[in-house]
């Protein structure tokens, strides 16, 4: 009986697999569509020095370009915020003109779609 239960537990979990992964290939990995490249937001302000607020977050689940610029967008939608992603480090260096908490960029980042696992605070010389 309990062969039976994780026979159907096992066979539950290779459906919802499959699914996902026919998913994925018929919109992309980050849902952006059939190979359509991410419009990224641009960030008016690009002077690091206008910004007294650095912090580097690590995010799991970016696999392409566009989910890095999906995470970026998230980031770069807020008012005083410019986000670069690094999609081979795993990071977004998020530069802050006022500081933000965060429970709010990990909040910001998992309605992006991707987890956010850590943060360190960088120091302004």
């Amino acid at each position: 009986m309990s062969t039976a239960v994780i026979c159907l537990i096992l066979i539950v979990l290779a459906v919802l697999g499959v699914r996902s992964y026919i998913k994925r290939l018929a919109s992309g990995c980050c849902q952006t569509g059939s190979g359509k490249q991410a419009k990224r937001i641009k960030v008016a302000d690009r002077d690091k020095d206008n910004y007294p607020y650095h912090k580097i977050l690590r995010i799991d689940g970016m696999v392409c370009g566009n989910c890095a610029v999906n995470v970026e967008n998230a980031l770069n939608r807020q008012e005083g915020v410019w986000a670069r992603v690094n999609l081979e480090a795993g990071e977004a260096d998020v530069y802050l003109k006022k500081d933000m908490g965060d429970q709010e960029l990990k909040d910001l980042v998992r309605e992006a779609g991707y987890i956010l696992f850590g943060i360190n605070t960088v120091q302004k010389n």
